[in-house]
């Protein structure tokens, strides 16, 4: 069964993905941190394996492009969260993933570099979830599109993100 389309990013939050499994009705606030490690560890750890830079398929991105991905929605994750933890619903800069993958050239990158990016990327965004208070886990944000998240929908989303590419880098 394919994913459904981004565009209802809604989907993730009212049942199991339909590739990955990762329900996320089943995250409690308090898990988010050590999940958030926890599959940021699996794409680490995906990137010490040999041919690590090879796509599996033509249209299948390598565990190294997934990798950098990951880096960089810890990133945006940051900033997007302290951005809702900050301001009164914020509107986020539009981030086209793809866009960046092929601007950043990920295939060319160093696995050793996105290794060290990727741990401390994520290890930021981690704490970041880690020290929003009871009160702000409402709090608003939106995409330029108008969809609004919470700063709880929004971990949710975030979670499933790291996940799905968890699940897509397993041996």
């Amino acid at each position: 069964m394919p994913v459904p389309d981004d565009k209802d990013w809604t989907w993730t939050l009212t049942r199991p993905c339909p590739e990955c499994g990762f329900d996320a009705r089943a995250v409690e606030r308090a898990d988010v941190p050590a999940l958030l490690r926890r599959y940021a560890a699996v794409l680490h750890d995906a990137l010490d394996r040999p041919g690590a830079g090879e796509r599996p398929a033509p249209t299948v991105w390598s565990p190294l492009e997934y990798a950098a991905h990951v880096r960089d929605v810890c990133a945006i994750g940051t900033r997007r969260l302290t951005l809702m933890l900050t301001e009164d619903d914020p509107v986020f800069d539009d981030w086209d993933q793809d866009e960046t993958a092929l601007a950043a050239r990920y295939w060319e990158q160093q696995p050793a570099a996105v290794a060290v990016g990727l741990e401390a990327a994520a290890e930021v965004v981690a704490a970041a979830f880690g020290a929003v208070r009871d009160e702000q886990w409402q709090r608003p944000g939106r995409r330029s599109n108008g969809s609004v998240f919470t700063v709880e929908s929004f971990a949710r989303y975030v979670l499933h993100d790291l996940a799905h590419h968890a699940w897509d880098v397993r041996p």
